[in-house]
């Protein structure tokens, strides 16, 4: 695959990433208040995180600060490597691959930089875009998430230790769907997609 080919599929991801953010966060409320039962196992539902996986934060005052930071060093590395494993014609796995992870990565961080100033908050109301009110700072804003797939809800038998669980209960977005199939490439296509350019079996 070539660089050009790579960054449209990125540019493709980016923009349908944050039109539906931008969506979301303008038309929805946040939390339960706002879902909308798209079917019995597939749910639209707006809450926000600071952009580590399972909400999870770093704590203390600059926790963000650090976290968007770091996640721009990150983006960085993967777009060199992108470009890397272009010039050496590596396999079209690996190359899909790194492309997938780093737009969702670019994604999440456009929220954690740009979100904060740009919106206001979406508790008991729908946000506004470019708002007078921002709810944050530059480097502080929320990730948006909204894809929710409870496919199934109900009681633990007691061997399970009986309490209430939900199968799949992670809320999401398109930016975090983009990295998960990356990794997965990764992963599930581990040979083919690490495989050398001159061994056209596993490229």
């Amino acid at each position: 695959m070539s660089l050009k080919k790579a960054y449209l599929l990125v540019i493709l991801i980016l923009i349908v990433d944050q039109i539906s953010k931008i969506y979301i966060k303008t038309n929805f409320i946040y939390g339960e208040a706002g879902q909308v039962d798209v079917a019995s196992w597939f749910k639209i539902l707006l809450i926000e995180n600071e952009g580590m996986a399972w909400g999870t934060e770093i704590p203390g005052a600059y926790g963000k600060l650090i976290l968007t930071l770091f996640r721009l060093v990150a983006v960085s590395g993967i777009g060199w490597w992108l470009w890397d494993s272009v010039k050496k014609e590596s396999s079209n796995f690996l190359v899909v691959a790194i492309a997938l992870i780093l737009a969702g990565a670019f994604g999440n961080i456009i929220d954690s930089v740009f979100y904060g100033v740009i919106f206001d908050h979406s508790n008991g109301q729908t946000a506004t875009l470019f708002s007078d009110q921002p709810y944050g700072t530059w480097f502080h804003g929320k990730v948006v998430d909204m894809l929710y797939f409870p496919i199934w809800e109900g009681d633990l038998p007691s061997w399970l230790g009986g309490k209430h669980f939900t199968f799949f209960n992670a809320i999401f977005n398109i930016a975090d769907m983009a990295i998960s199939t990356g990794v997965g490439i990764l992963i599930v296509f581990n040979k083919k997609a690490f495989a050398k350019p001159n061994n056209p079996e596993l490229a």
